[in-house]
């Protein structure tokens, strides 16, 4: 009988996305120069903020993994990682890269890592759940100068954020503890685990790591790129998509149709109407739905707490790049759902904390129009692919060094017996 209702659910299922597609189809034909114009759009974001922010990445990841580097790293920074977040060391590598390139860096760089069983399932479900950030340069730059004209306003914003991620990544070290076939992979990697000096397992790590993978570096480097390549077009291909879809959905009029619920439960709580729209539309895609909730003629704090929501949830557009990337692994979307979803309450949780507390105060009076400076920060932050490659790559660089060195305060602690918590939860 289970099996029955399965297959009925997937039946079901399949005539809906069916349908879904017909209509979508029927409406590029009914509206073609709106979908051409909402694409050219999207092309636009793609061509100056995608490809020069995330290609780098992701051939220096592909580098740094097939060399072994990674699984070097991953030695020194295990005393940090497994007491925190209850994840291998290796998962502060795409924590560094997801803070610095933003979506969907984290997920490409966790599928690899179980790709190459340097995590459980379960440990690429909690990497996914707190490394999935948007990066600095996106807040500070593209939502408070871009979108609502006050530089102040990124630090509050970053700060909510990456507090909230924080905390799902320490609520999530409880993930799956139980599941036995994590137990049972935990258990046969402590048997092989080496003891002695941390520097030198790290190397004899790196050294060996680097001999399983086996490739000619011209090999390597041809492998990163091509595949490098593309997943950008997947991204990409994402993106203009999605841009397409929430134009059409608005001109057609489904959108407000969809949108009742959320307008009747913004009305119960006394939050401005307009922003039903930017919701739907950031439940979609994260920079429109962004763009729209700042640029209404509402509350201030109830404008960033919105933002904050959707730049934690990250809009189906980014679900839709994570569960292609996690294809080819065993990892699950169903807790990557349930982190977006308490990263968002969370992220705008602490929003609303932050503003009331006085930060807001300090980032309403700064709000005014852009002065010579922002405007060319503006103009020049998201058309320079050096300016945004170079800055990308320092900050994961001053990422990675933070978190060696907080590592390393750790396992001192540890060591010094002035912690005792480390790796006690699975």
């Amino acid at each position: 009988m289970n099996r029955l209702g399965k297959e009925k659910k997937g039946r079901v299922f399949t005539v809906i996305l069916a349908t879904m597609a017909v209509i979508f189809t029927l409406a590029l034909v009914v509206y073609p120069k709106a979908g051409y114009e909402a694409g050219m759009e999207g092309l636009k974001v793609c061509w100056e903020i995608i490809i020069p922010s995330l290609l780098p990445f992701f051939i220096v990841s592909e580098l740094l993994l097939g060399l072994g580097v990674v699984r070097g790293f991953g030695v020194l920074l295990e005393p940090l990682m497994r007491p925190l977040f209850s994840v291998p060391g290796v998962g502060a590598f795409a924590l560094s890269m997801g803070l610095a390139a933003g979506y969907p860096m984290d997920a490409v760089i966790t599928a690899r890592f179980r790709e190459t069983n340097q995590c459980t399932r379960i440990e690429g479900e909690r990497l996914l759940a707190f490394t999935n950030t948007a990066d600095p340069l996106f807040m500070f730059g593209a939502v408070a100068v871009g979108m609502f004209k006050s530089p102040a306003l990124g630090g509050l914003l970053a700060l909510a954020h990456y507090i909230s991620s924080f905390l799902v990544g320490v609520a999530f070290k409880f993930w799956g503890r139980k599941d036995p076939t994590h137990l049972k992979e935990m258990q046969e990697r402590e048997e092989i685990r080496t003891q002695g000096n941390i520097l030198v397992r790290a190397f004899q790590e790196m050294l060996a790591a680097r001999e399983q993978d086996g490739r000619p570096f011209g090999k390597l480097l041809g492998n990163a790129v091509s595949e490098s390549v593309q997943t950008i077009l997947m991204i990409s291909g994402f993106i203009v998509f999605f841009a397409v879809l929430i134009e059409i959905l608005h001109i057609s009029g489904i959108m407000a149709v969809i949108g009742w619920p959320v307008a009747l439960i913004y009305h119960l709580f006394h939050i401005h109407g307009g922003l039903v729209g930017p919701t739907l539309a950031g439940a979609l895609e994260l920079d429109i739905g962004s763009a729209q909730a700042a640029a209404v003629h509402a509350p201030l704090l109830q404008r960033l707490a919105l933002v904050s929501g959707i730049i934690a949830w990250s809009g189906l557009s980014v679900h839709a790049q994570v569960a292609s990337v996690l294809t080819n692994t065993d990892i699950r979307m169903k807790p990557y759902f349930i982190a977006r979803f308490l990263h968002a309450f969370l992220a705008a949780l602490i929003t609303v904390v932050l503003y009331l507390s006085g930060m807001g105060r300090e980032a309403a009076r700064a709000m005014a129009p852009l002065t010579e400076h922002t405007a060319v920060l503006t103009a020049e932050g998201t058309h320079s692919f050096w300016q945004i490659a170079s800055s990308g790559l320092s900050l994961w660089l001053m990422g990675l060094v933070v978190l060696l060195a907080c590592s390393f305060v750790f396992a001192m602690a540890k060591r010094l017996r002035i912690i005792r918590f480390y790796a006690r939860i699975k």
